[in-house]
């Protein structure tokens, strides 16, 4: 049988438009079964009459993007929680969802629940690395304020999702720090190293520079720096694409930029958040992939790859693993 994704067709600043259009395509894609949730009235005119494996389950209720993820609780037939719902009771496999990321991450724990032992969740996402697998960032911004414990168990749940989803045997593990010494950091960050130091794969802190570059498959770090740090590749990767295409208008390197257009366009690609699509929710007991607010149908494709990636590479089941063998 195929894999069932649940689709949030209300989240994000451009739903339910383009986050139908890419649930079709995606089943297309990948020939996946997907239950396209939200507001029948809307997202039912939406669906072309010959949509595939493109179901509709209707939700009453919207979590806006400025509610409180609080909001899940009282809103109990929206979108996302109904997701995470069908999750829980094996109608869906993963659920994905582009909006409220609070929200999605309250109404993932409250209907999927968490992973046994594991004290909060965290979000992994992938770093390019250019000529090498991507590396894992985690938290990304699911937990803001960290004890030591959880930044160890960050560890543990980034290592086995690097080994079921990119393939990584022996995955190297890097603290996220302002120097490579173990004295670096504040105190959360000095006794997380203590800790992390009894942990397979932990090769000592790394810096902000370490991003993007060979040396360590998963970085861990709280999800206020997590987040920071990301958002921040993300817009010097945008700045500098920006300089290097400016400079690329010389009219002497007309020839020369055809030629190597195709090449750049596709290492754009790489890196273009619509392409990657979003990132994966660690700790939950189920699939649960968090795409950006502003997702074109291109990202929910994207993210819909992701979730069966992690469904076929058993990353839930991996986790409870790891952090049962963990103690």
């Amino acid at each position: 049988m195929s894999v069932a994704v649940a689709v949030d067709a209300m989240g994000g600043d451009r739903a339910p438009g383009e986050i139908v259009a890419g649930a079709v395509q995606a089943a297309e894609q990948f020939g996946v079964r997907i239950l396209l949730v939200g507001r029948e009235d809307l997202v039912a005119p939406l669906l072309p009459h010959n949509a595939q494996s493109v179901e509709l389950v209707a939700a009453s209720e919207v979590v806006e993007m400025g509610d409180a993820p609080t909001s899940v609780r009282s809103k109990k037939d929206s979108s996302i929680v109904l997701c995470a719902q069908l999750v829980r009771d094996g109608k869906a496999d993963a659920l994905v969802s582009a909006g409220n990321t609070g929200a999605t991450m309250a109404a993932s724990l409250l209907r999927m629940g968490r992973i046994k032992g594991v004290a909060r969740p965290a979000i992994a996402a992938p770093i390019p690395v250019p000529g090498h697998g991507p590396q894992i960032l985690v938290d990304a911004g699911s937990t803001v304020d960290c004890a030591p414990e959880w930044l160890v168990q960050f560890a543990v749940m980034g290592r086995e999702y690097a080994r079921a989803r990119l393939g990584v045997d022996e995955p190297r593990i890097g603290l996220l720090s302002n120097g490579e010494e173990a004295g670096k950091g504040d105190d959360v960050r000095k006794r997380a190293y203590a800790l992390l130091e009894n942990v397979r794969g932990f090769a000592g802190n790394v810096e902000g520079r370490d991003f993007m570059r060979p040396g360590v498959d998963v970085i861990v770090t709280d999800g206020f720096t997590g987040n920071v740090a990301l958002k921040t590749i993300e817009g010097a990767i945008r700045g500098t694409a920006g300089l290097m295409f400016q400079a690329l208008e010389l009219p002497e390197l007309r020839d020369a930029v055809a030629a190597v257009m195709p090449h750049l366009l596709d290492a754009a690609k790489q890196v273009e958040p619509d392409y990657v699509g979003g990132a994966v929710l660690l700790g939950v007991n189920g699939v649960s992939v968090v795409g950006h607010g502003s997702s074109s149908a291109q990202a929910i494709v994207g993210a819909v790859r992701q979730a069966v990636e992690c469904v076929e590479a058993r990353v839930v089941e991996r986790t409870k693993e790891a952090i049962a063998g963990a103690g």
